[in-house]
C-alpha cells in the first residue's frame, strides 16, 4: 500500500506478503527517509489568507542567492560539495542516488519553508520532501531545490483530532495514536511520510473499514506559491481541500501540517497469512476477487503474486475482530480456491502490534514500480501470465471497497472509489540492468490492462504509465487543473508529472 505500500512497496526488503506504503507522488510534496528532530511549531499560528488568488507578480529571473537564504533559515542549507550533502539530498529509492539536488533546505520551521518559496519559487524547481518514497524520484530533483520537512515532525493527538506534522513517518503516526488509543487508516511502510501517503489518498490495511488516509483530513496548513499561509478545509479555502485529498503531491503548495480525525484504535486485530501450494495461483486470484468483493468492511485483503515458474501466491489481511470470526471467512476462501493453503497463520494483535506486523524494514531499497486498478473482475490466467517467468516481479493486489467506496468519485480528487483492488508491480533493480527492467515492468502494466486492469494509483506514480493523468484521476482531472491555476497561476509547483505540466 502507501508504501500504500503507497506508497508499501518500498521498504519492506523482507519478503512479507504485503508492501504498503505512501507513498506517493512528489514535487512539492511527497513521502524521504530522514532522522526525527526537533518538533515544529503549530503551523496554524501563522495568518490565514484572505484571499484565495495570490496577487500577479512578474516571474523573477536568475538563481536565488544561496547564501542570502542560508542566513534567512533557522535550518541549513546544503550546496553540492558540502559536508552532509551527499546524504541530506537522498531519497528512498537508491536508483536516484545519481541525481544531484542544486541545494537542499532542511526546514526546521514553517516559516523556513516559507522563505525557502519566496526565495526560490520561479528560479528552481521546488521539491518539498516528507518521506522521499516518491517512485519516480521526484522529491530527488536534478538541479532543483529540496525542502526537507523531516523535523516538522510533531504528532499531537487529543481526544479525537490528530494534528501531524508533514515530516512525521509513519512508525511515528502510529506510535503516537497508539499511545492515545486512537486510530488512523494509513499505510504500511514504517518511514512513508504522512504527507505523500495522505495527499495521494492513502490506501492501507484498515482502509475497507476505516476508509483513505484523506478521507480522515479536516483541515492543512499550505504554504502557497507566493509564499502565504492558507488553512485548507471544508470551511476555508474549499476548492483547495478538495484537491489535496487525492490530488497527489508536488501540486497546489507545500502542506506543511494536518489534522486528522481519527477513531478508537480497534482492541482486537487478527492478521493472517496464507501461502498456497505452486501451480494453484489463477485459482485462487479468481476466488479472491469475488471472496473480497463479498467480505465484510471489517475484513482487509491481499493477494501477492510472486514472478517465476511456477508463479507463487499468496493472500495476506488484516480483520477488526477476533479469531473466531476471521476463521469462518478464511474458510469461505479457501473452499472456492481449488487448493488448500500449504501454510496458514492467524495471530490476535493489539493496534500498535498489527501496524507493526506490516511494517518490514526501514531500510533504503532500489526498484521500479507501477500500477493498475481492478475495477470488476479480471481475467485471473491472463494475470497470472503477467508474473510467469519473471523472478523478482511481485503483483501485489490490495483489496479496496467498503468504507473506500462510500464517497462519490467526486467527493474527492480520489477517483477510484469503485475499485475493487489496487495492483502494484514491483521488481528489484539497479543502476545496471534499470533499463531492462523498467520495459518488464512496461509489460506488466500492458498485460494488466490486457487483463481488465486499468488506470493507476498516484501514490505509485510511473512516468511511464500510458495517459497516466487521466489512469490517475479520471473525470477529475481538469477541476484539478483549475484548482492548481487558481492556487499557482506561475505553476511554481511544477514537475514532470505534475497535474499542470
Amino acid at each position: 500500500m502507501d508504501s500504500e505500500n503507497d506508497q508499501g512497496r518500498p521498504g519492506l526488503p523482507r519478503r512479507t506478503f504485503l508492501r504498503i506504503a505512501g507513498v506517493s507522488a512528489a514535487g512539492a510534496v511527497v513521502a524521504a527517509c530522514g532522522p526525527d528532530s526537533a518538533p515544529a511549531p503549530v503551523a496554524s499560528t501563522a495568518p490565514a489568507a484572505t484571499t484565495s488568488a495570490p496577487p500577479a507578480t512578474r516571474p523573477p529571473t536568475g538563481p536565488p542567492n544561496w547564501d542570502d537564504l542560508r542566513s534567512q533559515l533557522t535550518g541549513g542549507l546544503l550546496r553540492p560539495g558540502g559536508d552532509g550533502y551527499a546524504t541530506a539530498k537522498r531519497g528512498f529509492n537508491e536508483l536516484f542516488d545519481s541525481n544531484n539536488p542544486v541545494a537542499v533546505a532542511t526546514a526546521s520551521t514553517v516559516q523556513d519553508v516559507q522563505t525557502c518559496v519566496r526565495a526560490a519559487a520561479g528560479r528552481v524547481s521546488l521539491a518539498a520532501r516528507s518521506g522521499g518514497h516518491s517512485y519516480a524520484g521526484y522529491s530527488v530533483p536534478e538541479s532543483g531545490l529540496v525542502i526537507d520537512l523531516a523535523a516538522l515532525n510533531k504528532i499531537d493527538v487529543q481526544g479525537g483530532k490528530a494534528v501531524i506534522g508533514a515530516g512525521a513517518k509513519l512508525k511515528d503516526v502510529y506510535a503516537g495514536l497508539a499511545r492515545a488509543g486512537r486510530a488512523l487508516p494509513a499505510g504500511s511502510c514504517p518511514t512513508v511520510g504522512i504527507a505523500g501517503l495522505t495527499l495521494g489518498g492513502g490506501i492501507g490495511v484498515l482502509a475497507r473499514k476505516y476508509g483513505l488516509t484523506c478521507d480522515h483530513l479536516s483541515s492543512a496548513q499550505v504554504v502557497a506559491a507566493d509564499g502565504r499561509m492558507l488553512t485548507a478545509s471544508a470551511s476555508s479555502e474549499p476548492d483547495l481541500f478538495w484537491a489535496l485529498r487525492g490530488g497527489g503531491g508536488g501540486n497546489f503548495g507545500i502542506v506543511t501540517e494536518f489534522t486528522f480525525d481519527t477513531d478508537p484504535a480497534p482492541a482486537e486485530l487478527t492478521v493472517f497469512s496464507l501461502r498456497f501450494p505452486a501451480g494453484s495461483a489463477a485459482g485462487v486470484l479468481a476466488a479472491w476477487q469475488q471472496w473480497i468483493a463479498a467480505m465484510p468492511p471489517e475484513l482487509w485483503a491481499n493477494l501477492v503474486l510472486s514472478g517465476g515458474s511456477p508463479v507463487q501466491c499468496r493472500v495476506g489481511g488484516c480483520y477488526v475482530g477476533g479469531t473466531a470470526g476471521l476463521t469462518t471467512l478464511l474458510n469461505n476462501l479457501t473452499t472456492n480456491a481449488g487448493a488448500r493453503p500449504a501454510q496458514r497463520v492467524v495471530k490476535s494483535l493489539d493496534y500498535l502490534g498489527a501496524m507493526n506486523y506490516f511494517a518490514g524494514s526501514s531500510n533504503r531499497q532500489s526498484f521500479v514500480a507501477s500500477s493498475r486498478m481492478i475495477t470488476t473482475p479480471v481475467d485471473a490466467a491472463k494475470v497470472v501470465a503477467v508474473a510467469d517467468g519473471r523472478p523478482g516481479m511481485d503483483l501485489l493486489i490490495d483489496g479496496l471497497g467498503g468504507a473506500v467506496a462510500v464517497p462519490a468519485k467526486d467527493a474527492t480528487a480520489f477517483w477510484h472509489r469503485d475499485a475493487l483492488a489496487s495492483v502494484q508491480v514491483y521488481a528489484p533493480a539497479t543502476a545496471k540492468n534499470r533499463a531492462n527492467v523498467t520495459q518488464a515492468v512496461g509489460e506488466a502494466v500492458a498485460g494488466l490492462a490486457a487483463a481488465g486492469a486499468g488506470g493507476g494509483y498516484v501514490n505509485y506514480i510511473d512516468p511511464a504509465l500510458p495517459d497516466w493523468k487521466a489512469a490517475y484521476y479520471g473525470d477529475n482531472a481538469q477541476r484539478l487543473q483549475d484548482v492548481a491555476r487558481k492556487y499557482d497561476p506561475q505553476i511554481v509547483f511544477r514537475f514532470g508529472q505534475g497535474v499542470v505540466s
